[in-house]
């Protein structure tokens, strides 16, 4: 019992201990068991004395530090105070100069207020104009210029001035020369080339090739246009390259000096194939319906036109030949000169129904085509439109360029529809007056046959 009591009281003490001292070794007896007890509160005493005195040392340390701040917070107060009277004196000293300043320039003042809108005008110009391909670096010197007349640092010297005038005389000049010089100039592919560009006054540039260039103000460089306007634009454009003088015809933009916006417009114009190409199916419909009508017509105008002076030939003879229409006719009266006057006038009247279905051969095909090609047409138009309102309903009507567009395209059918109704409707009345002239020349040969036969009749 006593032994259990012991052992209880050694693991007891174990946990009461928090010092550093590790106990390795089991009491063997209550008086050791006490002098470790006693040993753990001893050095548990001394680190709480050492920590007490950490804490006095330190809290010695922070009003030292408090009152240092508090002597640093009343150092920089007065010198706010210093720097806040400084200020105000040097405000006061600034306005005086500033003063002084305005007093001594004077009409100077105005001066540089017209030479500050002058120079901001032409840098604005310089920024686009085509010139400024030719002669680099101008805008640079604007900005300086206008920095120093804008500023109360430094004052423009008068070979600044002058330099102001002179380039505004230059610009003005240079808009009225067509000259050439070379320059780098990139390619739609990306290559940039050394070429001799020729610049027509401050509306247009082209480069040695004939092609016309735009420049560009943000790289400062030239480059070809990827899409080169169509007609003879690019023919008058190599022309004026390899022209040494004398007057040359070309193609000037008038708006080069405000971006090109016509020669753009120009560019962006869709050519008769792409327009052609905007109708779709039913446009490629349209133009074989059309080009079948014009070479229908014109085969019957040429058959017409061989049977028709056929015919007169034949009028001029006195024996019936079977090669043309009016031949046939009087072939049968030579068939049956005995026969009576109504029979006979039946039979030629056969004679010349049988003639008129291959003379007007053709003819009711031109007239359905010239009713039914607006038709086809309209057609297109009307699909076209609803094409364009679907994307409308999906993408919006944001854009007003692309509802243009599908609009335009909408209508090129009606266009090919009336290009190929009208002309049909022409070569169709063509074609009808050369047969109908044929048919008249056989109703009044047929009829006169007939009153001489029935003459001869009644005189016997």
């Amino acid at each position: 019992m006593n032994m259990k009591l012991m052992k209880s009281a050694v693991i007891a003490g174990v946990l009461a201990l928090t010092s550093s001292v590790v106990i390795a070794q089991e009491a063997k007896s209550l008086d050791q068991l006490l002098n470790f007890v006693k040993q753990g509160a001893l050095g548990e005493a001394k680190e709480n004395k050492a920590r007490e005195a950490r804490f006095k040392s330190a809290k010695n340390d922070q009003a030292r530090l408090l009152a240092e701040a508090k002597q640093m917070r009343t150092n920089e107060e007065k010198r706010s105070a210093t720097l806040e009277s400084d200020f105000e004196q040097n405000e006061l000293k600034v306005a005086e100069k500033q003063r002084q300043l305005k007093d001594r320039l004077g009409t100077l003042t105005e001066l540089f207020g017209h030479l500050t809108s002058t120079a901001g005008d032409l840098r604005s110009n310089f920024s686009t104009s085509l010139i400024s391909a030719q002669y680099p670096g101008r805008e640079a010197f604007l900005d300086e210029l206008i920095a120093k007349m804008s500023g109360a640092e430094k004052l423009p010297s008068i070979e600044e001035i002058e330099r102001l005038w002179f380039e505004l005389q230059r610009e003005m000049t240079e808009s009225g020369k067509v000259v050439s010089f070379a320059a780098k100039v990139a390619k739609p592919g990306g290559q940039k080339e050394d070429l001799t560009v020729v610049r027509i006054g401050s509306f247009n540039i082209v480069s040695e090739e004939g092609k016309y260039l735009q420049y560009i103000p943000e790289t400062h460089t030239l480059a070809e246009l990827a899409r080169q306007p169509d007609g003879p634009y690019l023919g008058w454009a190599e022309d004026l390259v390899s022209a040494s003088s004398g007057k040359v015809a070309f193609g000037v933009d008038p708006t080069g000096p405000s971006g090109g916006s016509f020669l753009a417009a120009l560019i962006n114009s869709p050519t008769m194939g792409e327009r052609f190409e905007q109708g779709g199916t039913i446009g490629k419909a349209i133009a074989a319906v059309g080009i079948f009508a014009f070479a229908l017509a014109i085969w019957r105008l040429i058959v017409l036109s061989i049977v028709n002076a056929k015919v007169k030939s034949q009028l001029k003879s006195t024996k019936a030949n079977a090669n043309n229409p009016l031949g046939r006719v009087l072939m049968v009266h030579e068939e049956h000169p005995s026969m009576d006057p109504e029979t006979l006038e039946l039979k030629l009247s056969e004679a010349v129904m049988k003639e008129v279905p291959n003379i007007e051969f053709g003819l009711n095909l031109l007239k359905i085509i010239a009713a039914v090609a607006p038709l086809m047409g309209l057609l297109g138009t009307v699909t076209g439109m609803i094409i364009t309102f679907q994307a409308i309903t999906i993408f919006g009507a944001g854009d007003p360029k692309a509802m243009a567009g599908g609009i335009s395209g909408a209508l090129v059918t009606t266009v090919l529809g009336l290009l190929v109704a009208i002309p049909t409707v022409l070569l169709h009345t063509v074609t009808n007056g050369q047969a109908k002239k044929v048919i008249h020349v056989l109703d009044e040969q047929s009829t006169g046959i007939i009153a001489k036969h029935t003459e001869a009749q009644l005189g016997k």
